[in-house]
């Protein structure tokens, strides 16, 4: 465990001040952080989170107000069917739950749009419970440090939580350091293309290290499509015509955010079907007054 107590050390002395670590820090705004840090860089975050806690510091506050208001106020976050989730996760938790947030992994799972990372991270990081928690920079960590690897390769979901598992000590407390610790070293330290091994606490025990720092040779993690010209561009496009306006948008200008017509009625389709938009040609396109949950 001499891996594990040293990660956890090192994030006690050097943990970012970040909102969500604060003592006090409510579940509420734990669940609101995670789903707005997937994708999303720390720095375009924290400005977005205090507005909205600030604007809905409970899951009724929510609630009670319209998914229409929950997408106009992610603004450009990005991937806006986010805030649909959060809307109808506040739902739930108000409908079922009487506004609190659940601690228990499996009922966090139930909540619309909740996933086996976030579900975990809520029930440590909020919660204390004792469970691995598994994101990219975890993963390059253990790679790394226990396996020799200098990449981790495609998500491998049972397989990378059972070796965060056997990383955790069995108090809870410690495990949280842990599951935080490694996070922290992997977003700060052991970066993916410019590792910093001088200034790594674990480097006298990294397994990659000790090898000499092989190359990678094993399956390659799947990439992420570019942005620029993409059916998620125009998509963002179109959801900001709808943000900003207080009525139904006329189909003319939906037609002026993009000029290649078939990709435009593709990105329009998708905003329809994943209930991000309502309307047609003849009543114009915006926001939705309500949203059905998904999983």
């Amino acid at each position: 465990m001499q891996l594990s107590s040293t990660i956890a050390a090192w994030y006690r002395g050097n943990a970012r001040d970040l909102p969500w670590r604060r003592p006090g820090f409510s579940p509420w705004g734990t669940l609101v952080s995670e789903i707005m840090l997937q994708q999303t860089p720390v720095t375009r975050v924290i400005p977005r989170l205090e507005q909205w806690l600030a604007r809905w510091p409970t899951p009724d506050a929510l609630a009670a107000d319209s998914p229409a208001e929950a997408v106009r106020a992610w603004d450009r976050l990005g991937y806006p069917r986010r805030a649909l989730n959060l809307h109808a996760a506040a739902t739930r938790i108000a409908e079922q739950h009487g506004g609190e947030v659940p601690a228990d992994v499996d009922a966090l799972l139930a909540l619309p749009g909740i996933g086996d990372y976030t579900a975990r991270a809520v029930a440590c990081f909020a919660f204390g419970m004792r469970v691995p928690v598994v994101d990219v920079n975890t993963r390059r960590v253990i790679a790394r440090a226990v396996h020799g690897r200098g990449e981790a390769g495609p998500a491998r979901t049972r397989a990378d939580l059972a070796a965060m598992d056997a990383l955790l000590p069995e108090d809870p407390t410690e495990a949280h350091d842990v599951n935080a610790g490694a996070m922290e070293l992997g977003q700060t330290v052991c970066t993916a293309r410019a590792p910093r091994c001088d200034a790594c606490p674990i480097a006298e025990l990294c397994a990659w290290r000790a090898a000499g720092f092989p190359a990678y040779d094993g399956p390659a993690a799947p990439r992420q499509a570019r942005f620029e010209g993409s059916d998620r561009q125009v998509r963002g496009l179109i959801m900001r015509e709808l943000r900003h306006s207080d009525g139904p948008v006329p189909s003319w200008v939906i037609e002026g955010v993009w000029p290649d017509p078939g990709q435009r009625e593709r990105a329009l389709s998708g905003l329809l079907a994943d209930g991000l938009a309502t309307g047609d040609d003849d009543r114009g396109y915006s926001l939705p007054d309500s949203v059905r949950e998904e999983r």
